[in-house]
C-alpha cells in the first residue's frame, strides 16, 4: 500500500493521532489505518515524508538524516551474529525510529531506550513505536544523548544506530568544553573541531561496560581527520574495536546527504590484537559485518589515515618520490564574485581582449575526452582587466567604466576578496598549467592536458612543472595519474566530499619519470 502524507501539517496531524493508540486499538480512520499497517510491516512513512518536506539544509542544523532499512538491516544482522544476550538496546539519535522498530523485531526481549532530542521527530518516533505496538518495550526519551544516564542491567546493551553528525561550528560552547574535558580526564587526545557524532561515541564510552556492544554508522571523515584521532585512540584502547566498514565514496548511502558513509562494529573491553577492515563498493556488499582483512591494532595505531587500512598504496617499491619533486600544485584564482568576473549574456559589452578563456566547472575537466582539453570554444570567459586603466583608449576606457558601475552595482565591490586585492577589479589569472586537476568530489582526482592553454578559476588546482618536461612525459604522468590515484589519498571533509589540497596532492608517490617509460614499454 501506498501512503502519501501532503505537508509538514498533515504530518503532525497523522504522527498525533498515532501517537495516542493504545495497543491493538481499533483505527476508525482509513487513512491512519492504512499508514499503521504499513509501518507494522516494516516501513517509515512518517520518516520518509518528513525527509520530503523538510528541506535537507534544515534538518543538517541538528543532525536529522534517516537510515536506509537495508543498513539497519545489516547491523542488526552484526549484533545477533555475536550470539550475547542482549538485554537492552540504546539508539543514541533514534529519529523516527528506524533502528528502535527493526530492534525490537530482531530482539523481542529486550529494553529498547529510544533517546531524540528534536521533539517534532521524537512525535513521529512516538508514532512509530504505538504503531507497531511495542510500546511496552520501548522508553523513549526526548533529550540530549550526553545528559542521559543508564541503570545498570543483567545482561549486554547494545548500543546502535546513527549518531547525527552536526559540524562543530554548531555545537554550544559548554558541550564542546564537556567534550575536551572528559577526554583529558581519560587522557585521551580531544579537539573542539570535533563534530557532534564524536561527542556521542565518548558518551557510548561513559555509559558502557565489559561485554555491551556496540554498532554505529557514521561520517567517515573521523577515519582521517586530526580531530578523529580521539576515536581511533578510543578503539584501539577500551573500546573495543572489532570492524570497520568503509562505504565507498562514490555510492550515495542517504538519498538527501553528500556523505561518506561507515560502519564501526566494537564490543566494549574487548582485548584483541586486530581489526577487520573492509571497502564496500555497493550497499548490497554490506552483508556480513564479521567479515574484512584483519589489521593489527599495531598498524591501525600507527596509521595516520585510517581509511588507506582499507585501500592501501599500489605502489610498493622504491622507484617513487613525491608529486611535488615534479610540480607546484596551486589552485585555480578566486573572483570574488563569480555572478560578476564569469561573462554571461547580461555582462556589459566589454573588449575581448578582457575575456580569458577559463575553466570554470570541475565537469569540463572530468568530461574532457582522452583526459586533454583541445580547445576553449566551450568555455565560459573571466572578465581581466588591467591593474592600470588610464592607458587605454577613450572607446575602450568607456566600455570597461560601464561594466565597473555594474559590477558595483551588484557588490563585486564590496566582497570580501575585492576589498583585500589592489585594485579591486583586478582578477589576477594565473598563467597556464600544462595539467589541470579537479580537487573535491566524491570520487578519484580527474587529471587532464591543458593542451589549448586555458586558465583556471578555484574549482581547479593547476600543476606547473619545477623543470621543463617532455610532451611524453606530461602525456604519461596523467595516464598513470587517473589510473592510480586514490580517493583514500585526500581528506574527507564534513558533507562527505572528499578533497586533495595542494599540499596533499605534492605528496602523492609517483613513479619516478624513468619507471613510468618502463611500465608503458613493459
Amino acid at each position: 500500500m501506498t501512503i502519501q502524507i501532503a505537508n509538514r501539517a498533515d504530518l503532525r496531524r497523522v504522527a498525533n493521532h498515532l501517537a495516542n493508540l493504545t495497543q491493538n486499538a481499533r483505527v476508525k480512520d482509513p487513512f491512519i489505518a492504512g499508514v499503521r499497517e504499513v509501518i507494522a510491516d516494516g516501513h517509515d512513512p512518517l520518516g520518509d515524508t518528513y525527509a520530503r518536506v523538510v528541506s535537507p539544509s534544515v534538518r543538517r542544523n541538528y543532525g536529522a538524516t534517516f537510515t536506509p532499512i537495508a543498513v539497519v538491516q545489516s547491523m542488526l544482522h552484526w549484533a545477533k551474529s555475536q550470539r550475547i544476550r542482549i538485554a537492552r538496546i540504546v539508539d543514541p539519535g533514534a529519529g523516527s525510529g528506524r533502528f528502535v522498530l527493526a530492534a525490537a523485531r530482531a530482539f523481542p526481549n529486550a529494553e529498547i531506550v529510544a533517546v531524540e532530542k528534536n521533539s517534532e521527530i521524537a512525535k513521529l518516533l512516538q508514532a512509530n513505536v504505538a504503531a507497531a505496538d511495542i510500546a511496552k518495550q520501548v522508553q523513549i526519551l526526548v533529550q540530549d544523548y550526553r545528559s542521559v544516564e543508564l541503570s545498570r542491567i543483567a545482561g549486554a546493551t547494545l548500543f546502535i544506530g546513527n549518531p547525527p553528525y552536526v559540524r562543530h561550528h554548531d555545537i554550544e560552547p559548554n558541550w564542546k568544553n564537556w567534550y575536551t574535558n572528559a577526554l583529558e580526564a581519560d587522557g585521551l587526545p580531544g579537539s573542539q573541531l570535533a563534530g557532534l557524532h564524536l561527542h556521542f561515541l565518548l558518551k557510548t564510552r561513559q555509559l558502557a561496560v565489559s561485554g555491551d556492544l556496540g554498532c554505529f554508522i557514521t561520517a567517515a571523515e573521523w577515519l582521517d581527520v586530526n580531530y578523529g584521532s580521539t576515536l581511533r585512540a578510543m578503539l584501539t584502547n577500551g573500546l573495543g574495536g572489532q570492524s570497520l566498514h568503509l562505504i565507498d565514496p562514490a555510492v550515495k548511502v542517504f538519498d538527501d546527504a553528500l556523505t561518506s558513509a561507515m560502519i564501526l562494529c566494537f564490543t566494549v573491553g574487548l582485548h584483541s590484537d586486530a581489526l577487520r577492515v573492509r571497502h564496500v563498493r555497493n550497499i548490497e556488499m554490506l552483508g556480513d559485518l564479521r567479515s574484512g582483512k584483519r589489521i593489527s591494532l599495531t598498524r591501525a595505531q600507527a596509521t595516520h589515515k585510517w581509511s588507506l587500512l582499507t585501500s592501501p598504496p599500489r605502489i610498493t617499491n622504491d622507484k617513487t618520490f613525491e608529486l611535488g619533486n615534479l610540480f607546484a600544485i596551486h589552485r585555480g584564482q578566486v573572483t570574488g564574485m563569480n555572478r560578476v568576473w564569469i561573462a554571461a549574456t547580461d555582462t556589459p559589452n566589454i573588449s575581448h581582449r578582457f575575456l580569458v578563456p577559463t575553466v570554470t566547472d570541475a565537469k569540463e575537466l572530468i568530461d574532457a575526452p582522452n583526459a586533454r582539453l583541445m580547445t576553449t570554444a566551450r568555455l565560459k570567459r573571466v572578465v581581466s582587466l588591467p591593474a592600470d586603466l588610464n592607458a587605454l583608449d577613450d572607446e575602450t576606457r568607456c566600455q570597461i567604466d560601464r561594466f565597473l558601475r555594474w559590477a558595483r552595482s551588484l557588490g563585486a565591490n564590496k566582497s570580501y576578496v575585492a576589498q583585500h586585492r589592489r585594485p579591486w577589479w583586478r582578477v589576477a589569472l594565473g598563467s597556464p598549467a600544462p595539467i589541470l586537476m579537479t580537487y573535491m568530489g566524491r570520487r578519484p582526482p580527474v587529471f587532464v592536458r591543458n593542451i589549448c592553454g586555458a586558465r583556471i578559476i578555484n574549482i581547479a588546482h593547476g600543476l606547473y612543472p619545477r623543470t621543463p618536461l617532455a610532451e611524453s612525459d606530461l602525456n604519461r604522468l596523467v595516464r598513470w595519474l587517473n589510473a592510480n590515484v586514490c580517493i583514500s589519498a585526500g581528506r574527507t571533509y564534513a558533507g562527505g566530499l572528499t578533497k586533495f589540497e595542494p599540499r596533499e596532492a605534492m605528496r602523492l608517490r609517483i613513479p619516478t619519470l624513468e619507471a613510468l617509460c618502463e611500465m608503458e614499454l613493459n
